[in-house]
């Protein structure tokens, strides 16, 4: 039975599926991921800084000019990774999508329960009376968006570095891998802290992990599929 074969198997015979995502996810929808070559970390600064939240309160206006240029994809669509996991929800299969995506493609496909650990450039809140706007406003504005009520400044619902989790999401997600039968996780290095930690709770459930590079969990893994996750989810029949 080939690995694809065995990652149907799991499926069919799961109640309770949840799938745990990263960057890898959306490259096939033409968003880079953070570290892959003509990843977000190159350039005079790591995106670690320009995504930073020192970095957005002492450079506001330079902390925009990359973040529209960076982390905006307006034209992006989802693949058929977002699709089939749509798919398989519907079909009662899949119980959530745990992501760390931002780009709100997961919802565009048509899935409904989706836990955004980092949030989404879709939501945006003045940081002073808390107004919102959709990313239009943030992509037609120019220098720091304003708000148009009061004035304020208008933050991504995003989690820079050096900010916490939404404790509402992280709840909801530790959750999701609690009540698990099998958990699918694709696309991720699992290196980023402390979403990777969620993995720590698999104790006794199905781990099928899907990446090109090894991870750190592959040894806890029920099964490693080291392939491009577009073509695995392919395969997968609903």
């Amino acid at each position: 039975m080939s690995d694809t074969e065995k990652l149907n198997d799991f499926i069919k015979q799961s109640s309770n599926a949840v799938f745990f995502g990263g960057a890898g996810v959306s490259t096939a929808s033409g968003i880079p991921d953070f570290r892959g070559k003509g990843g977000l970390y190159t350039g005079d600064l790591p995106a670690e800084v320009y995504l930073s939240h020192s970095f957005f309160v002492r450079n506001t206006e330079k902390f925009f000019e990359f973040y529209r240029s960076k982390m905006l994809y307006p034209n992006a669509k989802p693949n058929v990774v977002h699709s089939t996991l749509a798919s398989l929800e519907k079909a009662g299969k899949l119980r959530s999508v745990i992501t760390q995506n931002i780009d709100g493609l997961h919802q565009m496909a048509g899935s409904r329960n989706v836990i955004e650990l980092h949030g989404s450039v879709n939501r945006n809140y003045c940081l002073d009376c808390g107004e919102f706007y959709g990313v239009d406003y943030i992509l037609n504005s120019k220098g720091v968006p304003k708000c148009a009520k009061c004035g304020g400044v208008v933050k991504p619902d995003v989690v820079l570095y050096e900010e916490p989790l939404s404790d509402t999401e992280w709840s909801r997600a530790y959750k999701a891998i609690e009540e698990a039968d099998l958990i699918i996780v694709g696309g991720t290095s699992l290196s980023v802290y402390p979403a990777s930690s969620l993995l720590h709770n698999t104790n006794g459930k199905i781990l099928c992990l899907i990446n090109n590079q090894p991870t750190s969990f592959d040894s806890s893994a029920t099964l490693v599929i080291r392939d491009d996750l577009k073509r695995v989810f392919e395969s997968i029949s609903i």
